[in-house]
Protein backbone atom coordinates (compact mmCIF):
# COMPACT_ATOMS: atom_id res chain seq x y z
CA UNK A 1 0.00 0.00 0.00
CA UNK A 2 1.20 2.93 -1.33
CA UNK A 3 1.83 6.17 1.76
CA UNK A 4 0.65 8.82 -0.80
CA UNK A 5 -2.85 9.99 -1.06
CA UNK A 6 -3.98 10.85 -3.73
CA UNK A 7 -6.30 13.89 -4.30
CA UNK A 8 -8.09 16.16 -7.48
CA UNK A 9 -6.13 19.01 -5.35
CA UNK A 10 -2.65 18.02 -7.20
CA UNK A 11 -0.47 21.15 -7.47
CA UNK A 12 2.79 21.21 -8.89
CA UNK A 13 3.54 24.28 -6.70
CA UNK A 14 3.84 22.41 -3.22
CA UNK A 15 6.90 20.83 -1.73
CA UNK A 16 6.85 18.82 1.44
CA UNK A 17 10.05 19.08 3.74
CA UNK A 18 11.05 17.82 6.81
CA UNK A 19 13.55 18.78 9.31
CA UNK A 20 16.60 17.11 10.61
CA UNK A 21 18.41 17.05 13.66
CA UNK A 22 18.47 20.05 16.47
CA UNK A 23 14.79 19.93 15.85
CA UNK A 24 13.64 18.43 19.07
CA UNK A 25 12.20 19.11 21.65
CA UNK A 26 11.00 16.97 24.45
CA UNK A 27 6.94 17.21 24.29
CA UNK A 28 7.06 17.42 20.80
CA UNK A 29 3.99 15.57 18.87
CA UNK A 30 2.24 14.70 21.86
CA UNK A 31 -1.25 16.52 20.84
CA UNK A 32 -1.15 14.63 17.88
CA UNK A 33 -2.65 11.19 19.65
CA UNK A 34 -5.91 12.94 19.13
CA UNK A 35 -5.23 11.44 15.53
CA UNK A 36 -5.69 7.69 15.31
CA UNK A 37 -3.05 7.83 12.38
CA UNK A 38 -0.91 9.31 14.42
CA UNK A 39 -1.18 7.58 17.45
CA UNK A 40 -0.76 4.52 15.33
CA UNK A 41 2.38 6.05 13.88
CA UNK A 42 3.79 6.41 17.45
CA UNK A 43 3.31 2.61 18.57
CA UNK A 44 4.21 1.01 15.45
CA UNK A 45 7.55 2.67 15.93
CA UNK A 46 7.74 1.47 19.24
CA UNK A 47 6.99 -1.71 18.36
CA UNK A 48 9.30 -2.08 14.97
CA UNK A 49 12.07 -0.76 17.53
CA UNK A 50 11.33 -2.74 20.30
CA UNK A 51 11.76 -0.18 22.43
CA UNK A 52 9.38 3.17 23.84
CA UNK A 53 10.71 5.63 21.85
CA UNK A 54 7.43 7.42 22.56
CA UNK A 55 8.09 7.77 26.12
CA UNK A 56 11.75 9.44 25.37
CA UNK A 57 9.87 11.94 22.21
CA UNK A 58 6.72 12.87 25.09
CA UNK A 59 7.95 12.96 28.52
CA UNK A 60 11.97 12.90 28.47
CA UNK A 61 14.19 13.65 30.01
CA UNK A 62 15.99 16.40 27.88
CA UNK A 63 19.67 14.49 27.89
CA UNK A 64 17.84 11.25 26.49
CA UNK A 65 15.92 12.98 23.82
CA UNK A 66 19.53 14.48 23.16
CA UNK A 67 21.21 11.58 22.21
CA UNK A 68 21.71 11.27 18.38
CA UNK A 69 20.70 7.71 18.78
CA UNK A 70 17.04 8.34 20.27
CA UNK A 71 17.05 12.17 18.73
CA UNK A 72 17.31 11.04 14.97
CA UNK A 73 14.17 8.59 15.01
CA UNK A 74 12.29 10.55 17.28
CA UNK A 75 12.64 13.68 15.15
CA UNK A 76 11.15 11.91 12.00
CA UNK A 77 8.72 9.48 13.94
CA UNK A 78 6.89 13.01 14.41
CA UNK A 79 7.41 14.35 11.35
CA UNK A 80 5.53 11.61 10.02
CA UNK A 81 3.25 11.57 12.76
CA UNK A 82 2.08 15.04 11.39
CA UNK A 83 2.02 14.44 7.79
CA UNK A 84 -0.38 11.63 8.74
CA UNK A 85 -2.67 13.76 11.08
CA UNK A 86 -2.44 16.18 8.40
CA UNK A 87 -4.27 13.30 5.98
CA UNK A 88 -6.56 12.63 8.13
CA UNK A 89 -7.98 16.30 8.77
CA UNK A 90 -8.02 17.15 4.88
CA UNK A 91 -8.20 13.63 3.52
CA UNK A 92 -9.58 14.64 0.04
CA UNK A 93 -8.12 18.18 0.09
CA UNK A 94 -4.45 16.68 0.66
CA UNK A 95 -2.34 17.81 -2.00
CA UNK A 96 0.44 15.92 -3.48
CA UNK A 97 3.72 17.57 -4.19
CA UNK A 98 5.56 17.82 -6.66
CA UNK A 99 8.71 17.21 -4.61
CA UNK A 100 9.41 15.88 -1.19
CA UNK A 101 12.84 17.33 0.65
CA UNK A 102 14.44 16.62 4.01
CA UNK A 103 17.85 18.65 5.77
CA UNK A 104 19.64 15.90 6.50
CA UNK A 105 18.19 13.16 9.25
CA UNK A 106 14.77 14.62 7.22
CA UNK A 107 15.60 12.98 4.06
CA UNK A 108 15.35 9.75 5.59
CA UNK A 109 11.45 10.70 6.16
CA UNK A 110 10.85 11.59 2.21
CA UNK A 111 11.84 7.92 2.08
CA UNK A 112 8.59 6.95 3.82
CA UNK A 113 6.50 9.93 2.26
CA UNK A 114 7.41 9.00 -1.56
CA UNK A 115 6.80 5.02 -0.76
CA UNK A 116 10.48 4.06 -0.81
CA UNK A 117 10.00 2.14 2.23
CA UNK A 118 7.31 1.09 5.05
CA UNK A 119 7.07 2.58 8.29
CA UNK A 120 8.67 0.05 10.30
CA UNK A 121 11.93 -0.38 7.59
CA UNK A 122 12.21 3.59 7.59
CA UNK A 123 12.39 3.89 11.68
CA UNK A 124 14.60 1.02 11.74
CA UNK A 125 17.09 2.33 9.11
CA UNK A 126 17.13 5.66 11.04
CA UNK A 127 17.58 4.17 14.68
CA UNK A 128 20.68 2.08 12.90
CA UNK A 129 21.97 5.17 11.74
CA UNK A 130 21.29 7.50 15.25
CA UNK A 131 23.20 4.63 16.64
CA UNK A 132 26.41 4.37 13.93
CA UNK A 133 26.96 8.38 14.06
CA UNK A 134 26.75 8.07 17.98
CA UNK A 135 29.22 5.40 17.72
CA UNK A 136 31.62 7.48 14.96
CA UNK A 137 31.47 10.45 17.27
CA UNK A 138 32.62 8.53 20.30
CA UNK A 139 35.78 6.90 18.09
CA UNK A 140 36.36 10.22 16.39
CA UNK A 141 35.67 13.21 18.37
CA UNK A 142 34.66 16.78 16.94
CA UNK A 143 32.12 19.07 16.57
CA UNK A 144 30.36 21.76 14.43
CA UNK A 145 29.91 25.35 14.22
CA UNK A 146 27.50 27.86 12.02
CA UNK A 147 28.81 30.95 10.51
CA UNK A 148 26.73 33.83 9.72
CA UNK A 149 27.59 36.80 7.31
CA UNK A 150 29.65 35.34 4.56
CA UNK A 151 29.41 33.69 2.01
CA UNK A 152 30.04 30.48 0.53
CA UNK A 153 33.13 30.33 -1.22
CA UNK A 154 34.69 32.47 1.66
CA UNK A 155 33.42 30.11 4.38
CA UNK A 156 35.02 26.91 2.04
CA UNK A 157 38.31 29.27 2.19
CA UNK A 158 38.46 28.75 5.78
CA UNK A 159 37.51 25.15 5.71
CA UNK A 160 40.61 24.61 3.61
CA UNK A 161 42.92 26.71 5.65
CA UNK A 162 41.69 25.09 9.17
CA UNK A 163 41.44 21.59 7.86
CA UNK A 164 37.73 21.13 8.79
CA UNK A 165 34.52 20.36 6.69
CA UNK A 166 31.82 22.59 4.97
CA UNK A 167 29.03 20.70 5.91
CA UNK A 168 25.63 22.59 5.72
CA UNK A 169 25.22 25.25 2.95
CA UNK A 170 21.84 26.38 4.67
CA UNK A 171 21.12 29.95 2.90
CA UNK A 172 23.80 32.31 0.82
CA UNK A 173 24.72 34.00 4.23
CA UNK A 174 24.59 30.71 6.96
CA UNK A 175 27.04 27.60 6.39
CA UNK A 176 27.69 24.99 8.84
CA UNK A 177 31.45 23.73 9.30
CA UNK A 178 32.53 20.61 10.64
CA UNK A 179 35.56 18.70 12.08
CA UNK A 180 37.79 18.07 15.54
CA UNK A 181 37.34 20.76 17.84
CA UNK A 182 40.90 22.40 17.52
CA UNK A 183 40.22 23.21 13.81
CA UNK A 184 36.55 24.66 14.10
CA UNK A 185 37.65 26.58 16.62
CA UNK A 186 40.65 28.12 14.62
CA UNK A 187 37.75 28.30 11.78
CA UNK A 188 35.62 30.44 14.33
CA UNK A 189 38.22 32.60 15.36
CA UNK A 190 39.72 32.98 11.66
CA UNK A 191 35.35 33.78 10.20
CA UNK A 192 35.17 36.11 12.64
CA UNK A 193 38.38 38.18 11.82
CA UNK A 194 36.97 38.23 7.96
CA UNK A 195 33.63 39.82 8.79
CA UNK A 196 31.60 37.14 9.64
CA UNK A 197 28.45 38.21 12.03
CA UNK A 198 28.63 35.59 13.86
CA UNK A 199 30.71 32.42 14.10
CA UNK A 200 28.66 29.93 16.86
CA UNK A 201 30.05 26.80 18.02
CA UNK A 202 27.16 24.54 18.02
CA UNK A 203 25.62 21.67 20.99
CA UNK A 204 26.16 18.53 18.82
CA UNK A 205 27.57 15.28 19.51
CA UNK A 206 30.27 15.18 16.76
CA UNK A 207 31.61 16.32 13.24
CA UNK A 208 28.28 15.13 11.23
CA UNK A 209 28.63 15.60 7.46
CA UNK A 210 31.82 15.15 7.44
CA UNK A 211 34.64 12.30 6.97
CA UNK A 212 34.38 11.65 10.51
CA UNK A 213 31.06 9.76 10.32
CA UNK A 214 33.16 7.27 7.49
CA UNK A 215 32.76 4.37 9.93
CA UNK A 216 29.16 4.75 10.18
CA UNK A 217 28.55 5.05 6.45
CA UNK A 218 30.18 2.08 5.86
CA UNK A 219 27.93 0.00 8.19
CA UNK A 220 24.56 2.12 7.13
CA UNK A 221 25.90 0.60 3.52
CA UNK A 222 26.12 -2.92 4.46
CA UNK A 223 22.87 -2.74 6.04
CA UNK A 224 20.72 -1.30 3.72
CA UNK A 225 21.64 -3.98 1.32
CA UNK A 226 18.95 -5.69 2.53
CA UNK A 227 16.29 -3.66 2.48
CA UNK A 228 13.80 -3.57 0.03
CA UNK A 229 13.72 -0.36 -1.74
CA UNK A 230 11.10 1.30 -4.07
CA UNK A 231 10.96 3.18 -6.80
CA UNK A 232 9.86 6.75 -4.87
CA UNK A 233 6.30 8.08 -6.02
CA UNK A 234 7.40 11.50 -6.29
CA UNK A 235 11.02 12.59 -6.40
CA UNK A 236 13.09 13.53 -3.77
CA UNK A 237 15.39 16.16 -4.32
CA UNK A 238 18.93 15.54 -2.94
CA UNK A 239 20.79 17.13 -0.36
CA UNK A 240 24.44 16.50 -2.00
CA UNK A 241 23.40 17.22 -5.37
CA UNK A 242 20.15 19.22 -4.99
CA UNK A 243 18.77 17.05 -8.16
CA UNK A 244 16.03 14.97 -8.20
CA UNK A 245 16.28 11.14 -7.15
CA UNK A 246 13.90 9.00 -8.97
CA UNK A 247 15.36 5.60 -8.58
CA UNK A 248 16.39 3.23 -6.23
CA UNK A 249 20.23 3.40 -7.24
CA UNK A 250 20.21 6.77 -6.72
CA UNK A 251 18.82 7.03 -3.17
CA UNK A 252 20.80 4.28 -1.98
CA UNK A 253 24.14 6.22 -3.12
CA UNK A 254 22.47 9.43 -2.15
CA UNK A 255 21.61 8.18 1.72
CA UNK A 256 25.59 6.83 1.82
CA UNK A 257 27.11 10.20 0.66
CA UNK A 258 25.23 12.57 2.63
CA UNK A 259 26.59 10.94 6.07
CA UNK A 260 30.48 12.41 4.93
CA UNK A 261 29.58 15.07 2.58
CA UNK A 262 27.81 18.60 2.52
CA UNK A 263 23.90 19.39 3.32
CA UNK A 264 23.19 21.71 0.38
CA UNK A 265 19.74 22.65 1.45
CA UNK A 266 20.30 26.22 -0.34
CA UNK A 267 20.48 25.15 -3.49
CA UNK A 268 17.79 22.19 -3.30
CA UNK A 269 15.27 24.99 -2.24
CA UNK A 270 16.37 27.05 -5.38
CA UNK A 271 16.24 23.85 -7.48
CA UNK A 272 12.76 23.36 -6.49
CA UNK A 273 11.33 27.20 -6.56
CA UNK A 274 12.98 27.15 -10.10
CA UNK A 275 10.87 24.09 -11.28
CA UNK A 276 8.03 25.93 -10.35
CA UNK A 277 7.52 25.63 -6.69
CA UNK A 278 6.24 28.30 -5.08
CA UNK A 279 5.12 26.97 -1.48
CA UNK A 280 6.32 24.84 0.83
CA UNK A 281 4.84 22.63 3.80
CA UNK A 282 7.50 21.93 6.77
CA UNK A 283 5.99 18.67 8.78
CA UNK A 284 8.05 18.16 11.74
CA UNK A 285 8.65 20.48 15.02
CA UNK A 286 9.86 24.06 15.14
CA UNK A 287 9.66 25.17 11.47
CA UNK A 288 13.45 25.34 11.59
CA UNK A 289 13.24 24.53 7.20
CA UNK A 290 10.94 27.00 6.85
CA UNK A 291 13.06 29.75 8.71
CA UNK A 292 15.73 28.95 6.01
CA UNK A 293 13.26 29.22 3.68
CA UNK A 294 12.36 32.62 3.93
CA UNK A 295 15.97 33.61 3.90
CA UNK A 296 16.15 31.92 0.53
CA UNK A 297 12.92 33.26 -0.85
CA UNK A 298 10.98 35.89 0.80
CA UNK A 299 8.35 35.12 -2.19
CA UNK A 300 7.18 31.58 -1.19
CA UNK A 301 4.49 30.64 0.92
CA UNK A 302 5.50 28.85 3.58
CA UNK A 303 3.29 26.57 6.05
CA UNK A 304 4.95 24.50 9.18
CA UNK A 305 3.10 21.93 10.63
CA UNK A 306 3.85 20.72 14.29
CA UNK A 307 0.92 21.02 16.32
CA UNK A 308 -2.89 20.50 15.82
CA UNK A 309 -3.41 23.77 15.90
CA UNK A 310 -1.17 24.39 13.05
CA UNK A 311 -3.42 21.68 10.87
CA UNK A 312 -4.96 24.05 7.84
CA UNK A 313 -6.11 22.40 4.86
CA UNK A 314 -6.05 25.34 2.61
CA UNK A 315 -2.59 24.63 1.92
Amino acid sequence: MTNITQSNKYDSGISFVFPGQGSQKVGMGKDLLEFKTSKDIFDRVDNALGRKLSSVIFDGPDDDLMQTYNAQPAIMTVSIACYEAMKERCTSDFPSPKYVAGHSLGEYTSLYVSGVLDLEETAKLVSLRGELMQDACEKNPGTMAAIIGLDEQSVYEISRQTGTYVSNINTDSQTVISGNKSAVASAVDLATSRGAKRAIPLKVAGAFHSDLMKPAAEELKNYMSDLDFKDPLIPIIANCTATPLTTVSEIKEELINQICNCVDWNRSVKFMINSGVNSFVEFGHGGVLGNMIKRISSESAITSIDTTESMNCNI
